[in-house]
């Protein structure tokens, strides 16, 4: 491809990007595929000669584009969102025509210094103290894995690194029994083992973990013998939205000088409105947060924000300098020089940082909190219509934009069975997609609202779709 083509294909593919966004509403939410019907498309073997991009294009839209699920699309409501707001794309756009690798300040300086600025003004944004610092690292999974690291780290007095685990004591770590699976993953990956998660009981509407009860566990792991080296706090769990009581959970760890780590990773971006800031109270005084700008302001995937209170503490954990990545022409210590690849665990830096400033510059503050005041409005008046609808009921009230429901008919036969049944049937449908999650042992079905570019009329329309698909 020559610089001709590539400013023609550039152009094509932005046109078709934007032609596409037009047209959503006129796709199916969910791919309409079956397992195999895109593989079975796409050749063998690799190609020994080039191919036409002509070729290679229609191919995209005939092959490709159908078995997507599309996750822009104004009426998923399934999961959590993964936004990507327009503006968002034209700056991933630009990030990736540069294709830096933003390992080091002295390999792109202008991405070190715009990702510490912007970590700053989302650190604003929710309203957190200024000792907090962070990175943007890829997704909260591993930012809970940095967070899992260096709890770990903390714990065995910073020799886990350096001479294992092998003759270590058994460690601890307290969640919540709604905290995300990508919790698990970090305990595993950490080398701490999934057995060493310790499950803390749970209360009241928001699920949270219950203090007294965290703090008996500590008490008995201590007296047993084992090493407790931190707590993770969900704010916004996935299945139904539970919070934990942070500040409850903060005062337990400084009995014991425990790390505290607060998974916001789908409601951390409400916090940028101050009257949904209750259900984290707390979280400014834990040591590490992690929140999706990717999920819910709108930034294109992939971009998750890890705010700590010890950044001297993480990079302890994490870095690594060997000499081919030592700079030899500058004094960073005394020049203030940050690399974010040792506050993370990949060496590889995308940059991130571009799309957040062009985000936050275009639509400002303001106009994030109404999109995220109006998801919140219209799914507690969906859920007061499906409360009302004969047949419905809601199993969970609203969290912030999120609540579960479930259609137990006239009380008889299968419940669940009834509900695995409605929402293959809605999802088929291609209409709205939706997704479910287990409560009180009962499955049940989800919905949030969440996408930029979601309507009142959207929510309107998922009602008639839910209730027809009844009949």
């Amino acid at each position: 491809m020559n610089i001709d083509d590539f400013r023609r294909w550039s152009r094509r593919a932005a046109d078709w990007g934007v032609a596409y966004r037009e047209t959503l509403r006129d796709r199916p939410v969910r791919a309409q595929t079956r397992p195999g019907d895109i593989a079975r498309q796409i050749g063998d073997t690799p190609p020994e000669n080039p191919e036409a991009m002509e070729a290679i294009f229609a191919d995209f839209e005939k092959i490709i584009v159908p078995g997507m699920t599309h996750w822009q699309h104004p009426r998923f409501f399934a999961y959590f969102p993964a936004n990507a707001a327009p503006v968002s794309v034209v700056a991933e756009y630009l990030a990736t025509a540069m294709a830096a690798q933003c390992m080091l300040w002295q390999t792109s300086p202008a991405a070190t210094e715009l990702e510490t600025r912007m970590m700053d003004w989302l650190r604003q944004a929710l309203g957190l103290p200024e000792d907090f610092t962070g990175v943007i690292h890829d997704t909260a999974s591993s930012a809970t894995f940095a967070a899992v690291l260096t709890m770990r780290e903390k714990a065995l007095k910073w020799r886990g690194n350096s001479g294992g685990l092998s003759a270590a004591p058994k460690l601890r770590i307290y969640a919540s029994a709604q905290n995300h699976s990508s919790v698990d993953k970090a305990i595993r990956m950490a080398g701490i083992g999934e057995d060493n998660i310790v499950r803390i009981a749970d209360e009241g509407a928001l699920r949270s973990m219950r203090p007294a009860a965290l703090e008996a566990a500590i008490s008995a792991d201590l007296a047993s013998g084992f090493l407790p080296c931190g707590i993770i706090a969900c704010a916004g769990a996935t299945g139904m939205g539970a919070f934990d009581s942070v500040d409850g959970v903060v005062a337990v760890a400084r009995k014991f000088g425990l790390h505290v780590h607060v998974d916001a990773a789908w409601a951390g971006s409400a916090m940028i409105c101050t009257e949904f800031r209750h259900l984290w109270a707390g979280a400014e005084l834990a040591d590490s947060i992690v929140f999706n700008p990717h999920k819910w302001l709108g930034a294109q995937f992939d971009c998750s924000v890890y705010f700590v209170r010890d950044p001297h503490a993480l990079v302890k954990t994490l870095a690594i300098k060997p000499q081919y990545l030592q700079n030899t022409s500058r004094d960073p210590v005394h020049d203030g020089e940050i690399n974010y690849s040792e506050w993370s665990a990949p060496l590889g830096r995308r940059f991130r940082a571009l799309k957040l400033w062009f985000l936050l510059r275009a639509y400002g503050l303001e106009a994030l909190r109404t999109m995220i005041r109006n998801h919140v409005s219209w799914a507690e008046g969906l859920a007061r219509k499906l409360a009302a609808t004969k047949g419905f009921e809601v199993v969970t009230e609203p969290v912030l934009s999120l609540f579960t429901f479930r259609f137990v008919g006239d009380g008889c036969g299968n419940i669940d069975a009834l509900n695995r049944d409605l929402i293959t049937r809605i999802n088929d449908s291609g209409r709205i997609y939706l997704t479910q999650t287990i409560i009180d042992g009962n499955f049940v079905i989800r919905f949030q609202v969440g996408g930029f570019e979601t309507s009142e009329a959207d929510v309107d329309a998922a009602y008639a779709a839910i209730c027809e698909m009844v009949g």
